[in-house]
């Protein structure tokens, strides 16, 4: 009898098989392609381009070579909170993406059965689901975009840490060059003011002179307070972006700061190759994508397979005789037929899902253009006003020089040296803040070409 059974159960794995592969013809779950074409329609700047060597390829390290920006960039990769954050989601898609592929796998089972009032037995049962329609590997491709998309979301906090380093320490740089000039300043005006009283009492001057030149002494006072909180809270920051106590920031000087590396950007396809973040967006569109796949597979009959052998007896004793031994397979297809319209709401549901995911990979890829043309604007323009602040500061000092020798001639007013003297300040200021600008405009192009991350 036993044997007939194993006979019948043989014929009918064979035919449940063949019903399978019959069926996975029908495979339902299309394959994916990319959406978007890039084309220079995305790219809009007057600059040149080029497709070699472009901005985006170096490393962090070849593009900030100070010593100690280097240290702290390296500390904060370790440390940083948000890099950590991302390092973990990367280890919950990698779950996921496990249990993807575990889903090919059959399902085994066993148990165990002994009493004195019923049969003893000894159990094993397996389940396996035939992939016909694409369902579950749609659901382990899905998984495998998951993880993608983890991973490039790791490289845009990389890029964005990065780059938020590079600018505050450079920022931090030229706020200590503006308290050096303040300072000097501070004690020139002081001069001055010693000087003006000198002058008024030999009636060269009047009492307003005298009063001028205080103000500006306090104004610069002023400034320098304002530069030292700057200066203060600018550190916290940073410190916080290394997940360290708030401390004073060690660094070098802004004009030690050279970028040697082309300013070139490449192509748009290029753009697309490095921006983490418009890897997130795609990868976030191919999970979607992948997750219509599986609810329209939803909709058709699910073939499974399964298997049980094992052995059993009503005394113990006779468990594991020839005669106790007992085995069945079956097939079954069950399509589904009403569910309160759930599979055609999760269809509907995926659907929407995939076309939002889509457009927010369109959004994404003119954004990252309009970044890239905006920081080359942005260079340009800084790079222009550094030399043209340097020359507006010269011509201050010139005229100060000009204006002190009329006054002390009986010729000018000392209005006027009071107002260069202001002017001279915040042109040397503003020199200060075009310098600063013109890194910064480096690190936001950097961070626009998806740089940083490597």
């Amino acid at each position: 009898m036993n044997q007939h059974r194993m006979i019948l159960n043989k014929h009918v794995l064979v035919l449940t098989l063949m019903l399978a592969i019959v069926l996975q013809s029908c495979f339902v779950a299309r394959p994916y392609q990319n959406p978007v074409t890039v084309d220079n329609s995305y790219y809009s700047t007057e600059v040149a381009t080029g497709d070699t060597q472009n901005l985006a390829n170096f490393s962090w390290k070849e593009l900030f070579t100070d010593q100690k920006l280097q240290q702290y960039i390296t500390l904060a990769l370790e440390h940083n909170t948000d890099m950590m954050n991302a390092v973990q989601q990367i280890n919950i898609a990698e779950a996921y993406l496990k249990q993807g592929k575990a889903n090919f796998l059959p399902s085994v089972s066993a148990g165990i059965t002994a009493g004195t009032t019923q049969n003893n037995s000894i159990t094993g049962n397996l389940g396996w689901e035939a992939d016909i329609w694409g369902k579950i590997k749609s659901n382990k491709d899905a998984a495998l975009a998951g993880l993608l998309r983890s991973q490039a979301a790791q490289q845009a906090v990389k890029s964005q840490l990065v780059a938020s380093l590079a600018d505050t320490y450079y920022q931090l740089m030229a706020l200590d060059e503006e308290k050096k000039i303040t300072e000097e300043t501070i004690a020139n005006r002081e001069n001055n003011l010693t000087t003006t009283r000198a002058l008024k009492d030999a009636g060269t001057v009047s009492a307003v002179a005298v009063e001028q030149s205080q103000a500006l002494l306090i104004n610069s006072r002023g400034i320098l307070v304002n530069l030292d909180n700057n200066i203060r809270l600018l550190e916290n920051y940073f410190c916080l972006l290394l997940n360290i106590p708030a401390q004073p920031v060690e660094r070098n000087t802004l004009n030690e700061q050279q970028i040697s590396a082309p300013l070139s950007v490449g192509v748009p396809v290029q753009l697309l190759t490095n921006r983490p973040d418009v890897r997130v967006a795609e990868y976030n569109y191919m999970s979607t994508f992948f997750g219509t796949n599986a609810a329209k597979a939803a909709f058709y009959p699910s073939l499974t397979i399964t298997a049980g052998a094992g052995f059993t007896a009503s005394d113990f004793d006779k468990l594991f005789s020839p005669g106790a031994l007992f085995g069945a397979v079956a097939g079954s297809l069950m399509q589904p037929i009403f569910n309160k319209r759930q599979i055609r709401t999760q269809y509907e549901v995926a659907s929407a899902n995939q076309e939002i995911a889509l457009n927010n990979y369109k959004r994404t890829i003119l954004s990252a253009a309009k970044d890239v043309s905006d920081a080359l604007f942005v260079y340009e323009a800084q790079n222009k006003l550094v030399d043209i602040k340097h020359t507006e500061f010269e011509h201050y000092d010139t005229i100060i020089s000009y204006s002190r020798e009329l006054v002390d001639n009986g010729m000018g007013n000392f209005l006027d040296v009071i107002t260069a003297m202001q002017n001279s300040l915040n042109a040397q200021l503003n020199y200060v803040d075009a310098k600063y600008g013109r890194l910064s405009a480096v690190v936001q192009l950097y961070k626009a070409l998806g740089g940083g991350w490597r």
